[in-house]
């Protein structure tokens, strides 16, 4: 399960690089969006396997 977590955190770093780094001026809000998604992924998928744990 944390495997997701740190995949989800991957890819929420690569669409902040395109989202706020301006490479991409054209798909930055998409970024920017995905972003937001991946990182809430990723703190679900850590949150679920530190309960699963337990």
């Amino acid at each position: 399960m944390l495997h997701y977590a740190v995949v989800f955190f991957i890819i929420a770093l690569i669409a902040a690089v395109l989202g706020f780094g301006g490479l991409a001026a054209g798909a930055a809000s998409i970024g920017k969006v995905l972003f937001v998604i991946f990182i809430v992924m990723a703190l679900v998928t850590i949150v679920a396997d530190l309960v699963r744990k337990r």
